[in-house]
């Protein structure tokens, strides 16, 4: 039985998301050895558990003896109860296999968590182990956290670029992440990312992390996927069996109250609805009377040029593009001036693809190109805009796109305001994908609490006029 088998029987079974982290102190110890405390908290927790998690530093400190307390103390675990070694090893080639043999065939445990640092080198001689787990660092609960691991890479910050990795290096499905349940906006933009992948959460208890909002944010669509370790707030309670079954059962009523799906919202990509969230929240969505540039009066309008100065959200919406883009053959991106281009580029940084657009003014010096960036004419290119009303924006850029020999069949756009445009444009020969539709949006937003009946209704209303008179 591999890793997250053996963990999913034990949820099952103790009906619990509870690990209990075995850090002894000797000096907190009242009496007895150390293997004494642990076998006592074994003892009394086993059943309220889904895995142990003992930090190989304290039995470390302990010296050669601690070593063997560390040791016995993992065969003391009963049968079928998964134990992760909390020892954040990381180096290269053949230093990295030894810390994964003593971690998994010395040492006998279940996972371990591991620095990514280093790479993915030093990280796929612990994954090799494929009946094993591996948690790699991502945004830990220290305060330190931000020091480095919320620093930009290509706008967004390291903790989501390793998340991002940790996606690509699990080939073998067992690689986990370590998030801290002080940083839950953090978490959820990971879980947005990785929306199966398993989250070994510390920061709970003692270093103060709020247990309510980081299930909210880290839990997946099934109420699964975070491991929620609790260590001083069980080994050295009064009475460790009753503070186990304590945190077991809010847990549990947390796992309960959290928000894992929106309803209306199960045939989206499990990041759509949370990008509605973001777009709301950063002011791309606002109510009232606007001029469209269709001439058209509208009771809403999205502002997606703020996404320039939100560049995680900016992110998000590039993975929705991404994720259209997939099934689309292409060669070139061709960003429609001038909301998309940003978008664009976010795009094709994140794809590695290159990237054109078609100029509103031609120049009347230097080059005078109607089009910007290299192509071959014959090459196709994907069109991609913000959104779409009519679509006579599109065939426009489109036009000098063709006349240049580039072939165009597809148009890409992140929202579909669904008044006309999938048509006008299908009339034309060319085929719309979009991430969602602007009811697909406001559902999740009225739902979530973000707008009101009255909003929702209004623009429902709105669009019912609009495709009747069409």
């Amino acid at each position: 039985m591999g890793f997250y088998e053996k963990l999913n029987a034990t949820i099952e079974r103790n009906d619990s998301l509870l690990c209990v982290g075995l850090d002894p102190r000797p000096e907190q110890i009242p009496a007895g050895s150390v293997l004494d405390f642990n076998r006592r908290i074994i003892d009394a927790t086993h059943d309220l558990v889904c895995a142990y998690k003992p930090n190989l530093a304290f039995y470390e400190a302990l010296g050669p003896p601690g070593l063997e307390v560390l040791q016995c103390t993992i065969a003391c675990v009963p049968a079928g109860i998964p134990v992760i070694l909390d020892a954040k090893r990381g180096d290269i080639g053949s230093t990295a296999e030894a810390y994964a043999r003593a971690s998994f065939e010395t040492w006998g445990a279940d996972a371990v968590t591991v620095n990514p640092y280093m790479g993915r080198d030093a990280v796929e001689p612990f994954a090799a182990y494929t009946d094993r787990g591996v948690f790699l660092l991502c945004h830990t609960s220290n305060p330190g956290a931000h020091d480095l691991q919320t620093l930009p890479v290509r706008g967004d910050p390291l903790y989501l670029a390793v998340a991002r990795r940790a996606m690509e290096w699990n080939t073998h499905g067992n690689i986990g992440l370590v998030m801290g349940a002080t940083f839950p906006d953090a978490l959820r933009a990971v879980r947005e990312i990785a929306p199966r992948m398993w989250i070994l959460l510390p920061g709970i208890g003692a270093q103060g992390g709020d247990l309510e909002a980081a299930l909210a944010a880290g839990l997946d669509a099934d109420g699964h996927g975070v491991i929620v370790n609790v260590s001083r707030g069980v080994i050295f309670a009064t009475d460790p069996r009753a503070a186990a079954m304590a945190w077991r059962e809010r847990i549990n009523r947390a796992r309960a109250a959290a928000p894992t799906s929106i309803p209306g919202t199960a045939n989206l990509p499990p990041f759509l609805p949370r990008l509605s969230l973001d777009l709301f929240d950063i002011g791309c969505v606002r109510f009232g009377d606007f001029t469209l540039a269709s001439g058209r009066h509208s009771p809403i309008y999205l502002d997606l040029r703020l996404l320039a100065s939100h560049p995680r959200v900016l992110s998000e919406v590039a993975r929705a593009y991404a994720h259209l883009l997939r099934d689309i053959p292409y060669q070139r991106i061709a960003a429609i001036p001038y909301a998309a281009l940003p978008i664009g580029t976010a795009v094709a940084l994140d794809l590695e693809k290159p990237l054109v657009y078609p100029r509103k003014e031609v120049k009347s010096y230097g080059t005078g190109r109607a089009i910007e960036g290299e192509f071959v004419p014959g090459e196709r290119a994907v069109v991609l805009d913000d959104l779409i009303t009519t679509g006579g924006s599109k065939i426009k850029a489109i036009t000098p796109l063709e006349e240049a020999g580039l072939q165009v069949q597809d148009i890409v756009v992140l929202i579909d305001r669904e008044q006309g445009g999938r048509e006008e444009l299908a009339a034309h020969g060319y085929r719309l994908h979009a991430a969602f539709t602007l009811r697909e949006m406001l559902n999740t937003l009225r739902v979530a609490g973000r707008i009101t009946d009255q909003q929702y209704n209004t623009v429902m209303e709105f669009l019912a006029s609009e495709n009747s008179d069409s």
